[in-house]
């Protein structure tokens, strides 16, 4: 979603603490305690896996004697470009990129080219949704590498009436079919793409694989929160099944090929949360969960024809979203599951790693000012021999919320039914309770409020995670949170990268110590930091939102909020973590006109970086555009940047 929309929720509950240290104390506190981790980690402790790694679509935990030492750490040949602020996507010299798809694209044989004019609900339903985010590429066939064909997953987050249909301007009510369009805009596509012999790469239309999810598709609940009775509704007395997934932001994949798509900003779809009795436990549950009061102006009216919507007649319907969607993207007649047991809150990634234990760890954000990081790692082991064994092994585990102390160290709070305060003195239930309130827990356990957690990664050489804090312009203001070590600027407003080892280099640890990687913005600013690097080499860089890694251990930054803070295009940027050049944050893509650069993957020989270009020209509307990309209508896509000699971007 864009930087605004998302900057604007409110936080129900916020420290007490006054203004607190200045930034340059906390950084010079931080920053002169760094550990000897930096130096390099084994990497037979840990591995991050990409998709079609391992024996039948399954993840091996792979030996290898040592992560790449500095001198051989991945480094970045490309010359960085300048920040733009032009109407097209601008890439470094010897760079080119294409558009794959862009929102309204037939996936299927015998439909229409795409109109504005001649939109139906049926006809969206068949189309590339709307406002494109998450995208992954999963190799074919399942359990392979292959780089010049698979799947593409792309998530749908939002949708915005202004950019969608001809005459609507926000404020008028919207009919029946609109909202219906909107519905069927939402969710995640499916695509089969391979990459032809000139290298550019399309899709095919005609295959078997294609399928689009939508926010009406029929999906299973699951886990230790499906059946209780917030989720029963009249719909659904058992509490076990839904319709849809609802702005879907970030993702992931597992060790066994399936998508882990995230349920973000929920709750703005729902209306009449102020109608609820101050004495209904519900409504704090709401609040907390920031579901506004119908005075509040937004986009969304969808309860005007479908009442699941409205609050004051179906009170349990939200909580039935702000869950982690598990889906087999190989499998079009797979029913969609939501996994409670990673806990329900405004996620923004769920990135799963295979630890030595053969147990599955998943790292996620909850984006929202003042939320925590959390981790989930599951009780059982990955069956390296029969995949569709796996498909429930995300049911069962411990759900964990950190905690970043000043010192550097870290611990993951464990959010179980009957530990600590997680108590029925509490006002805890179940653990069903638990993991519908997971905020609340969180708070009751003393976790780290953060600067608007989004993505969180694991570096493939290394095994270091990488979390990315996208701002928070309300950090040191009265009566909210100060800043700490692991957020130390006041009015944050372009945002921070923290790096972290998990002891024993283990994933399933419960300890952790920590650093500053990136502190985001103008390098001429003497609050950023760049890892150590030299400040006047590296590019301007602000408010990152979703990282990705390459394989030699380079992280890659795609930011949403750009045009706010640094008045330039949001924009695609790479660094290097190890060696003489860690810290040096080079730019090789700009955006269009008012867009995010929302997600990016690579294909699994790094030879294909896809990117989804989202929201272009927000803030006009089809009759008065201030983006006419990509070709003459401003539509979201999915672009591919490839190397024009050929080889691996980056590299």
């Amino acid at each position: 979603m864009t930087f605004d929309q998302r900057a604007t929720g409110a936080v129900a509950e916020v420290s007490e603490h006054g203004k607190g240290p200045t930034f340059e104390e906390i950084l010079r506190r931080r920053l002169s305690r760094r550990q000897a981790l930096k130096a390099g980690v084994v990497a037979t402790a840990v591995v991050a896996l990409g998709p079609g790694r391992g024996l039948n679509g399954v993840g091996q935990v792979e030996a290898s004697t040592a992560a790449a030492p500095a001198a051989q750490a991945g480094t970045l040949t490309f010359a960085p470009i300048r920040p733009d602020t032009t109407d097209q996507v601008t890439v470094a010299e010897g760079y080119r990129s294409q558009v794959l798809v862009s929102w309204g694209d037939p996936l299927f044989p015998d439909l229409p080219p795409f109109d504005v004019n001649n939109q139906t609900a049926a006809l969206q339903e068949r189309r590339l949704g709307f406002n494109s985010d998450f995208v992954a590429y999963m190799p074919l066939p399942v359990g392979t590498r292959n780089p010049v064909e698979g799947l593409l997953w792309n998530n749908h987050e939002y949708t915005d009436g202004t950019m969608m249909f001809p005459g609507y301007d926000g404020k008028r009510t919207p009919t029946a079919e609109e909202v219906d369009v909107e519905l069927a805009a939402h969710g995640a596509s499916v695509l089969h793409i391979r990459r032809n012999g000139d290298g550019s790469w399309t899709y095919d239309s005609t295959s078997s694989y294609n399928r689009r999810i939508t926010a009406t598709t029929p999906m299973r609940i699951s886990g230790p929160a499906a059946g209780a009775a917030m989720l029963q509704t009249d719909a659904d007395p058992a509490g076990t099944s839904v319709l849809g997934m609802l702005n879907n932001c970030g993702g992931g994949w597992t060790p066994w090929g399936t998508i882990l798509t995230c349920e973000e900003n929920f709750h703005q779809y729902f209306y009449n949360a102020e109608q609820l009795a101050d004495s209904d436990p519900r409504k704090a549950v709401h609040a907390r969960y920031d579901l506004p009061p119908s005075s509040r102006d937004r986009d969304f009216r969808w309860h005007l024809y479908h009442e699941r919507f409205d609050i004051a007649k179906h009170p349990n319907e939200p909580f039935r979203f702000g869950w982690v969607v598990e889906v087999d993207p190989y499998d079009p007649t797979f029913t969609p599951i939501k996994r409670t047991a990673l806990g329900r809150f405004k996620h923004e990634a769920s990135t799963a790693v295979l630890a030595q234990t053969g147990q599955v760890v998943v790292y996620s954000g909850d984006d929202q000012r003042f939320d925590y990081v959390y981790k989930f790692v599951s009780a059982g082991t990955v069956n390296t021999a029969d995949r569709a064994a796996n498909f429930d092994l995300l049911d069962t585990g411990t759900l964990y919320a950190a905690r970043f102390d000043d010192d550097g160290s870290g611990t993951w709070l464990p959010l179980v039914y009957g530990q600590g305060p997680l108590t029925e003195a509490n006002g805890f239930t179940s653990q069903a309770d638990v993991l519908i309130r997971t905020r609340q827990a969180a708070d009751a356990l003393g976790a780290t409020r953060m600067d608007r957690p989004e993505d969180v990664e694991a570096n493939p050489v290394s095994g270091k995670v990488y979390m990315a804090m996208t701002n928070n312009t309300q950090r040191g203001a009265d009566g909210r949170p100060a800043p700490n070590a692991a957020n130390p600027r006041p009015n944050n407003a372009f945002g921070h990268v923290v790096e972290a080892t998990e002891d024993g280099n283990d994933f399933t640890a419960t300890t952790f110590r920590w650093e500053i990687f990136i502190l985001a913005g103008d390098p001429a600013d003497p609050s950023t930091y760049f890892a150590g690097f030299p400040n006047d080499q590296v590019s301007p860089i602000g408010n990152p939102d979703n990282i990705a890694f390459d394989s030699r251990g380079n992280l890659w930054i795609a930011t949403d909020g750009q045009p706010n803070s640094l008045k330039v295009h949001d924009a695609i940027h790479a660094v290097p973590t190890e060696g003489p050049g860690r810290g040096h944050v080079q730019q090789l893509l700009s955006g269009v006109v008012g867009c995010e650069v929302a997600s990016l993957a690579f294909n699994t020989d790094d030879s294909a970086l896809f990117a989804s270009i989202q929201h272009p020209g927000e803030g006009g509307s089809l009759e008065q555009p201030t983006s006419t990309w990509p070709n003459g209508l401003a539509r979201s896509s999915v672009v591919v940047v490839t190397n024009a000699a050929g080889g691996p971007v980056g590299a």
